[in-house]
């Protein structure tokens, strides 16, 4: 039998491995041990009867394992010839019974031996024994069938002892196999020296982004729920003011109604009243007697005709008006409408679109540098060609026309919107109280404390410690929103245009409360803070 097939034997179809304590199955099929009490736990888990994983016979109830000791016998002796190399897929090539480990290859002889084996082999030189191999062809010279000995420097190949004496590599530079591999480690040495730190700055940025990723699932998640209850609470104002109106237009109905009603309720006791006495003028007009129609008019005190013979009648029935009732107050119902809507819409921007607005930003002019003039509000920064007369204080800038805010942001989210001027140039964004006041590295973005947005010839650009970048937005609109999320480490910019564009956004970890920061350069040059 090959040992192949002998191997197949010692195979558990489960595991795809050499028994470990076999058993057999009243079918005749044989497992390890573990891996049928593994499958058998899968097939109760869906509630399924036992059975066997080769013939799928079931069983109503889990049989007995009985031992296979004569598989377990062979398994442990082909364990036992040679375990560490077991898994190599390499065995002897005279052990024809069943299968064992090699422990060496000769190359002379090509072919393959285990211990007892190799015990027995013929040691002189020209056998070389090596670690267990299949490709011992390949350490043969192809044109003289000889053991490759030899490194040719030349050529880069390996060659044997003819090849270098009377061969076509004779007369080249060649060195020993192992004299040129040892040269050939020390070169591979030094590559790994540089790739060990490129792996690792790859594994690091890696990370980076693996982190940056969860951020983002977190912010996605955050975002979620956010919106959620952002419609959640929409739903419920709308409810709250559906319910307002629908009171307002019941209880006006009702207003009206019972108006109308009483107005009604007047003109049928007028009615009857009109009823009755036409009912008597024509009893009157019907009588023959002259007589008992002049006393009849006497005698009731009721005067139908004036002294001048006119019809009192008429007058009295002009005299009837139906009363003046006003409808349903439609603009009062629309008003209670458009102010429920707007109140909506305010509170959803205040408190869930910007966070908290920065409505009482000021500039100070304690760090205003001496050529930036501020205006009577601290709302709007211009350049100045006159230096102003300005106090020298520590705060204030010294060499760049540059201004901070009063107000400054520890943490929470907040929003700002402010108007550039269409000519000079000019920067917006935020800055620690740390910066310097004076130096190039005072200028904000030029330093690791400062983040903006500049705008000169007519372009847009970014800058962070002196590290620029242009955008490729050309500028359409002159507003421009600042959006900072403290916590999140996110400063954005967006173009107040139609529609509103994103610029830009830095992310870093703050360390630092920031204020608002500007710069103005060249004349015409100002910002606006708007809200």
């Amino acid at each position: 039998m090959a040992a192949a097939d002998i191997r197949d034997e010692l195979t558990c179809s489960i595991c795809k491995e050499i028994y470990t304590d076999p058993v057999s199955l009243p079918c005749g099929h044989n497992f390890c041990w573990v891996c049928i009490g593994k499958a058998w736990d899968w097939q109760e888990s869906i509630e399924e009867d036992p059975s066997c994983p080769e013939c799928r016979q079931r069983y109503r109830r889990q049989p007995e394992l009985k031992r296979n000791l004569r598989l377990s016998n062979i398994a442990e002796r082909l364990y036992s010839s040679h375990p560490e190399q077991d898994g190599t897929g390499i065995f002897c090539t005279n052990c024809i019974y069943f299968p064992v480990p090699a422990a060496k290859s000769c190359l002379l002889c090509e072919v393959s031996l285990c211990d007892a084996h190799v015990k027995v082999h013929n040691k002189s030189a020209e056998h070389v024994l090596t670690e267990p191999t299949t490709s011992m062809g390949n350490r043969k010279c192809s044109v003289h069938n000889e053991l490759l000995k030899y490194y040719c420097c030349e050529d880069g190949v390996c060659i044997c002892t003819s090849c270098c004496l009377a061969g076509e590599h004779k007369g080249h530079r060649v060195e020993p196999l192992n004299e040129a591999s040892e040269k050939k480690k020390g070169k591979l040495r030094n590559v790994l020296e540089k790739l060990n730190p490129e792996i690792e700055e790859t594994e690091r940025r890696a990370q980076r982004l693996q982190k940056r990723r969860r951020e983002v699932e977190i912010k996605a998640v955050s975002e979620t729920e956010r919106v959620t209850a952002l419609f959640k609470g929409i739903r419920e104002h709308l409810e709250a003011l559906e319910k307002q109106l629908l009171y307002d237009i019941s209880r006006l109905k009702g207003e009206h109604s019972q108006q109308l009603w009483d107005q009604f309720q007047q003109l049928g006791i007028k009615k009857d009243e009109l009823s009755k006495k036409i009912h008597h003028i024509e009893e009157l007009c019907n009588m023959a007697d002259p007589l008992t129609v002049l006393q009849e008019q006497e005698s009731d005190g009721t005067v139908f005709y004036g002294a001048d013979g006119a019809d009192n009648e008429g007058r009295e029935s002009a005299d009837i008006k139906v009363p003046a009732v006003e409808g349903l107050d439609v603009g009062l119902i629309s008003e209670t409408l458009l102010t429920g809507l707007t109140g909506i819409v305010t509170g959803i921007k205040k408190r869930w679109i910007y966070g908290q607005e920065a409505t009482d930003m000021l500039l100070d002019i304690n760090t205003a540098e001496n050529h930036v003039s501020l205006s009577g509000d601290r709302k709007t920064a211009s350049y100045s060609h006159t230096e102003q007369c300005l106090l020298n204080t520590p705060e204030r800038f010294q060499n760049y026309s540059q201004v901070l805010s009063t107000r400054n942001f520890p943490s929470g989210q907040h929003c700002w919107e402010v108007e550039g001027s269409e000519s000079g140039e000019w920067c917006m964004g935020v800055a620690y109280p740390s910066i310097e006041r004076g130096g190039r590295q005072s200028f904000i973005g030029d330093n690791s404390k400062s983040w903006c947005l500049c705008m000169e010839n007519n372009s847009y650009s970014v800058r962070h410690d002196s590290k620029g970048r242009e955008l490729p937005h050309y500028p359409s609109c002159r507003r421009i929103r600042i959006s900072l999320d403290y916590e999140a480490g996110c400063l954005s910019f967006y173009e107040l245009s139609e529609p509103i564009r994103h610029l830009h956004t830095f992310t870093a970890s703050f360390t630092e409360p920031l204020h608002a920061a500007f710069l103005v350069w060249w004349a015409d040059s100002f910002v606006k803070i708007l809200s």
